[in-house]
């Protein structure tokens, strides 16, 4: 897919709690598939950046934040489902 916009991402995520390291994966595996050369992700652990998780309301982990492009959107949960998830960033579902 090509795109023209950097598409910049937060992940809170729990320390190694299992559901936030698949999410991790998960995100890492979407964005090397769906937006090569055109994602940043930023990790932030709720533990050592709580004042941040509070600024952002996050209230739950692993949550993923889509900073830009557009507007923000937030999913929380493992990103699993690869469609679901691209339809929910509000990305196109059918993408390769």
């Amino acid at each position: 897919m090509k795109q023209s916009s950097v598409f910049k991402f937060r992940l809170y995520m729990a320390g190694d709690a299992q559901n936030s390291l698949l999410a991790k994966a998960n995100l890492r595996a979407l964005c090397a598939t769906y937006l090569p050369d055109c994602h940043e992700i930023e990790v932030l652990d709720v533990f050592h950046d709580q004042q941040r998780a509070k600024e952002d309301n996050i209230f739950m982990t692993p949550t993923l934040l889509k900073l830009a492009p557009d507007r923000e959107r937030r999913i929380v949960g493992t990103l699993s489902q690869t469609q679901a998830v691209l339809l929910a960033l509000g990305l196109d579902g059918s993408l390769p």
